[in-house]
């Protein structure tokens, strides 16, 4: 993920990763007060889910949902739409969908978006890119228009009929690669690309709406590298939250090569603290300008990231925003006062601090471990998936993520308090969690690779629903009215196609 995505083949969970950037229906029967998301920014209405996190403030909360705790059980298979594209190092689908009143949107890994019918997943529309992108890419709708990207463009299609209205080219030999998923705001469309070595500093763009014309670039990379042929990094795996001032949060990914080399030990590629690697920031979301910073890693030589997206809510009166990333740490800041409130550890930890020895040791977080996609707020609490993997770590030399297995991994579903970062439950899985949380009233949803689905009450971490999928997930699940949607990417040998799955209640 970011500076290495997640990848995954169609035989086996694995991780063949460039250096860099890694990895992840009907109208509702009855709505249930918005009230649930206690966020800054404007939450999705009704029954829609049209950004990726399902609002600008990174939720992951479904306004409207008619699914909870008393009927989750009656949840069965509504539709299924086949991913029949050629899987990618990513496998065949790593997103949240998107959705309006009648549709579904969904992109695969070969950036091809998909419109389907809400009552019965058949298509509405393909647009066919055959760009290969190792995600977790995605989409956002708004205002009759479906937004996204290829590998190295971004695009807007008109939402009846997939026509392609306007098409942006980002990458250049310092920006190569965009994978995030846009956020659309006041007539602004926010994506971002990825820098690897040689020369790479990602940036963050904004583009017009209506047009796709640029209205402002920020390079999260602040100096060219000293050694510009070995360093790169920078840049957004997923999306940006912007609060009601139009003020917009980022989390910025790794620098690279980490590790080392006899040469040039202990991430010597990159001397200094490498900023805004590892970073939380926040921009002027009209102008792009820096308004403020937090660098969580400092002169990261774990491909640690600090990638998810920055959730933003109001908690006992103040004004919050947590981020997280792959280093397992999730942390708060008071927005008014720009301090850090609280830090809080999940999952397992060796070895994950300061520079690492000559000689090889275990680390934990490992290359795809940590909180390696979004978390998701309700009522005071923060749901945070965690991949407990552990690597090998050098200050001479470095783990190649193909020699990384994450099957090899557990996951679990961590409730935080927002107030305290206190661990109110802590439940295991026995496999990975690259499957986001998403809340719908009372309960929680997430996924491991191994294709399970699960539902927890977010009060005490009751398991209430568990679902199995007849491929792997490592995507996010969104939730519309009575529905609740799934997209497993990840073929297993001698299985069944991946899918988009739309589980309703009877």
């Amino acid at each position: 993920m970011s500076m290495n995505r997640r990848h995954f083949t169609t035989h086996r969970v694995a991780t063949p990763l460039p250096p860099g950037h890694a990895r992840r229906v009907r109208v509702a029967v009855a709505a249930v007060a918005a009230g649930l998301l206690a966020g800054c920014g404007t939450h999705h209405s009704d029954d829609n889910w049209k950004l990726p996190n399902g609002d600008l403030a990174g939720t992951r909360g479904a306004a409207g949902s008619a699914i909870d705790a008393g009927n989750v059980a009656r949840l069965e298979v509504r539709w299924r739409f086949a991913l029949t594209a050629a899987p990618t190092f990513s496998g065949v689908f790593a997103s949240t969908p998107v959705a309006d009143r009648e549709t579904v949107y969904v992109q695969d890994l070969r950036s091809n978006v998909y419109a389907l019918h809400r009552s019965d997943g058949t298509p509405r529309w393909t647009h066919r890119y055959r760009a290969s992108n190792d995600g977790p890419n995605g989409l956002a709708v708004d205002d009759g228009r479906v937004y996204g990207a290829t590998d190295s463009d971004a695009f807007a299609l008109a939402a009846p009929t997939g026509r392609e209205l306007w098409r942006r080219h980002l990458t250049s030999a310092r920006e190569q690669f965009v994978d995030v998923p846009p956020v659309v705001w006041n007539g602004i469309v926010f994506v971002s690309t990825v820098g690897y070595a040689p020369f790479g500093r990602g940036a963050i763009y904004a583009l017009d709406a209506a047009t796709g014309a640029v209205r402002w670039k920020f390079v999260t990379i602040e100096e060219p590298w000293r050694y510009p042929l070995e360093a790169g990094g920078g840049g957004l795996w997923y999306p940006v939250s912007v609060d009601a001032d139009g003020r917009l949060y980022a989390g910025n990914s790794n620098p690279s090569p980490w590790g080392g080399s006899p040469e040039r030990p202990n991430g010597g590629a990159f001397p200094g603290p490498a900023l805004y690697t590892d970073s939380l920031l926040m921009l002027d979301a009209r102008t792009g300008r820096l308004l403020w910073y937090d660098q969580v890693t400092p002169h990261d030589v774990r491909d640690y990231d600090f990638q998810a997206t920055p959730i933003l809510a109001t908690v006992g009166g103040s004004d919050l925003v947590f981020g997280a990333g792959k280093a397992g740490r999730v942390i708060a800041w008071d927005r008014g006062t720009r301090r850090r409130r609280w830090t809080a550890k999940v999952g397992m930890h060796r070895n994950d601090l300061g520079p690492l020895p000559k000689h090889r040791v275990t680390v934990c977080p490992g290359l795809l471990g940590g909180v390696e996609t979004p978390m998701a707020y309700a009522d005071g609490r923060l749901f945070v998936p965690v991949v407990d993997l552990c690597g090998w770590g050098s200050a001479t030399s470095r783990q190649q993520l193909t020699t990384v297995d994450p099957s090899r991994g557990r996951g679990r579903l961590v409730a935080l308090d927002a107030a305290t970062g206190r661990i109110l439950w802590d439940r295991r899985q026995p496999a990975p969690d690259f499957g986001c949380a998403t809340v719908s009233n009372d309960l929680v949803f997430t996924s491991t690779v191994d294709g399970s689905l699960y539902a927890y009450a977010t009060s005490d971490g009751n398991l209430v629903w568990h679902e199995r999928m007849r491929a792997g997930v490592n995507a996010c699940p969104a939730v519309v009215g009575d529905l609740v949607l799934f997209g497993a990417g990840i073929k297993r040998p001698g299985g069944a196609m991946p899918e988009l799955v739309a589980f309703g209640l009877r």
